[in-house]
């Protein structure tokens, strides 16, 4: 590729819509100043002094905030309680410009939360605590099911792309349950021409008819689910090919430092990833590279170009420390720029 290439596919960009239907969860970070701690008179015990508070969409929301950033259109679609996570979650999405008419209210589920307490030093560095995390542990009611499916029935036709955010590992507790996850299927062949791309953390390899896009764990994962220990690469790729041929749509297997393997019907392309500079920061680098794939796929690339575009957006993001970081198409461009 070329930079008159890349440049024509991140042109499309903004022309295209996608929906983003899975796992939001709310990043809700509390930054603790130690040097105010107080101890608690009834029980002794220290209080830490949070001095600021900072809400971020996570989990599907990071996706949501890369494809923004990259100038999409954004419909978000998932399951969120009626509480106040929700509602941060709701203005945090807002802020970025997404689409949150689809999102659904349920009074029973609590908003997912990953609350993340930073103590900061007196020299200005700062620390992450223990994490709190707020997760539902029932599975999804039918209600919320039949809500979901029916909400996706009336956004495919209507969209170039599909993002599946399959984040919580509880069998059935978030909104990717089997009967939505078979839905989605359905809706792949009912419409070919849209793009449904899917991640999942523990059931990559129950996709069928979707463009799937697991890591090197992800994927031995699905096919050895009682291994213990690690494959060498061989067997990574072999596991990327059977994948392929069980969902027979393409799949993006990322496998850290080294990149992007992408299987296509062009045959098994090796996508190198691109060279770091200095310190980094790994948080969210997945999330971008599925945003970057989506809306390249979405603009229409080809498989190979889709993986770069999906490099170059986690090498922007990676070398944002202290963030889960997102990447814009100038920063992609100019990250193209630098390779060359």
């Amino acid at each position: 590729m070329d930079s008159y290439r890349l440049q024509s596919i991140l042109d499309q960009f903004p022309r295209q819509t996608i929906c983003v239907v899975g796992d939001f969860f709310l990043d809700k970070y509390l930054i603790i100043e130690r040097a105010l701690g107080e101890t608690s008179l009834e029980t002794g015990l220290k209080a830490h002094q949070v001095v600021q508070v900072r809400c971020s969409p996570g989990a599907a929301g990071t996706v949501t905030s890369n494809l923004r950033a990259m100038d999409v259109n954004v419909i978000a679609l998932g399951v969120i309680g009626d509480d106040g996570e929700g509602y941060e979650l709701k203005r945090a999405l807002q802020i970025t410009g997404v689409d949150i008419t689809q999102m659904i209210e349920w009074c029973d589920r609590f908003t997912p939360t990953y609350t993340k307490p930073m103590q900061r030093e007196p020299d200005g560095s700062a620390h992450e605590l223990n994490r709190l995390d707020i997760k539902n542990r029932a599975p999804l009611p039918a209600e919320a099911e039949d809500e979901i499916i029916a909400r996706l029935r009336q956004i495919a036709p209507r969209v170039q792309g599909v993002v599946v955010a399959d984040q919580v590992p509880e069998h059935n507790c978030g909104v990717i349950t089997d009967r939505v996850r078979d839905e989605i299927a359905s809706l792949a062949r009912v419409y070919p021409i849209i793009l449904f791309v899917a991640d999942s953390r523990e059931r990559i390899g129950l996709f069928r008819d979707v463009i799937i896009k697991p890591n090197a764990r992800e994927a031995t994962r699905a096919l050895y689910p009682d291994r213990e220990t690690e494959l060498d690469r061989a067997g990574v790729e072999a596991c990327g090919a059977e994948l392929y041929r069980r969902s027979g749509k393409p799949v993006f297997l990322t496998v850290a430092a080294d990149g992007i393997i992408a299987f296509h019907a062009g045959g098994p392309t090796r996508v190198p990833a691109c060279p770091v500079h200095g310190p980094i920061d790994i948080v969210g680098a997945g999330d971008s590279t599925m945003a970057g794939i989506v809306a390249a796929l979405c603009a229409g690339s080809s498989p190979p170009e889709a993986a770069l575009v999906g490099n170059l957006a986690a090498s922007v993001t990676i070398h944002q420390l202290g963030t889960t970081g997102t990447a814009s198409r100038q920063q992609i461009a100019a990250c193209f720029s630098q390779q060359q």
